[in-house]
């Protein structure tokens, strides 16, 4: 089998919020027939600047064109020659190698008639228990809003939720408060994201301030600056609480190792730059004696779908994961959307080949945008993923 032909197709969603996400859609064809699926899922993302879709397409044929799909590893160590880890988690180049290596594992699996997840190894459960996010507060008035959110995803069966914080703590403690006196235990929040906004100095006054509410807190992710490893490991010191970190790249994965700077690794494949890396993440983790979360970007569901397959294979997930992309857009690309059911993310079922997701192509024509640039979106929308533009 070798691959002939690549598609890219670039999509812009709206949230429910109103923030419109860019996503790209991945087609790989091959001289069998068979095409394999993916997704470079949400490029509205800092750094503030757009990929030209034409000349990725031509870059990536140069790579494709010709190679055998089975040939993980080669076309990997292409990509990553290409396009090259940074130590930043949005770092462009991980989204396109994820959206073309979760292709060519769809296309192996189809290849082969069975399921990604067998493709990577077997399950080791058929579903993950995930949570819904609420996003950062900025103003007091953000509260009642967000509160609304956990009753209208408490009905839908979320009952774990995770909070970014860290920029307005007061409106933080008081969403807190309200949480745990209008839902008590039937509601859990499972992490405090800080996303890197404070120094772990900073962070730790906050942790204290907010562990208050503690509604069955599992752990703190990012509460200090991109690659501060010392400043992770100075905080695990002085908290009882676990400390999580995204990986986005094998380098700074061997840094907090060292260091022994965090407890739970974040591990994303959009992040880290595919199936193939994330699960190498996975393992470098479980030789470490570190528990793994699965992260999100957000993704679509082809996206999820990918993965829910990891997640399902993996051994060392002992936390609640994040990946609820599809529950905060619109619409889709699909005809077949990823399924939560009690707050569970399902892999697809495993007699269906492949991810077992297929592309709607009407709804890639409805959703279908010319490029992926910017517009007059503002570092605010960027970071908080609001349509509120108010300063």
């Amino acid at each position: 089998m070798k691959i002939t032909d690549l598609e890219l197709h670039a999509v812009g969603i709206p949230r429910h919020t109103g923030f419109v996400n860019k996503h790209v859609i991945v087609k790989i064809h091959t001289d069998e027939g068979l095409t394999g699926i993916g997704e470079m899922s949400d490029f509205s993302h800092l750094p503030l600047y757009s990929v030209d879709l034409h000349d990725l397409k031509q870059g990536l044929l140069s790579i494709l064109l010709g190679q055998n799909p089975f040939d993980l590893m080669k076309i990997n160590k292409e990509l990553t020659d290409n396009f090259p880890e940074t130590m930043y988690y949005y770092e462009k180049g991980s989204f396109i190698r994820n959206g073309i290596d979760n292709a060519l594992h769809d296309l192996c699996a189809k290849y082969l008639d069975i399921s990604v997840s067998d493709f990577l190894g077997g399950r080791v459960k058929e579903k993950i228990k995930v949570c819904y996010p609420i996003f950062r507060h900025r103003f007091s008035e953000e509260v009642e809003s967000n509160l609304d959110v956990v009753r209208q995803k408490l009905e839908q069966g979320f009952d774990v939720f995770r909070l970014y914080v860290g920029k307005n703590l007061d409106a933080d403690e008081e969403f807190l408060s309200r949480v745990k006196e209008e839902f008590g235990s039937r509601v859990r929040i499972k992490s405090y994201d800080f996303s890197h906004l404070l120094n772990w100095k900073d962070a730790h006054r906050a942790i204290k301030r907010l562990t208050k509410y503690d509604l069955g807190l599992e752990m703190i992710e990012s509460p200090a600056p991109r690659n501060d490893f010392d400043g992770l490991y100075q905080l695990r010191l002085k908290t009882d609480y676990p400390i999580s970190e995204h990986v986005w790249s094998f380098k700074q994965q061997q840094e907090m190792i060292k260091k022994d700077a965090i407890d739970i690794f974040n591990i994303s494949p959009v992040f880290i730059g595919g199936l193939t890396s994330a699960k190498k993440a996975a393992y470098a983790a479980e030789v470490a004696s570190k528990d793994v979360v699965l992260g999100t970007t957000q993704e679509l569901s082809v996206g999820t779908a990918a993965m829910a397959h990891l997640g399902c294979s993996l051994t060392n997930i002992n936390h609640t994961s994040d990946p609820t992309g599809p529950e905060l857009y619109v619409g889709d690309v699909v005809k077949n959307r990823v399924t939560y059911k009690d707050g569970y993310l399902y892999a697809p079922d495993r007699s269906v080949k492949g991810l077992g997701i297929e592309l709607d192509e009407s709804l890639l024509a409805k959703y279908q945008v010319p490029d992926l640039s910017w517009d007059n979106v503002t570092v605010h929308q960027l970071q908080d993923r609001t349509a509120d533009t108010k300063s």
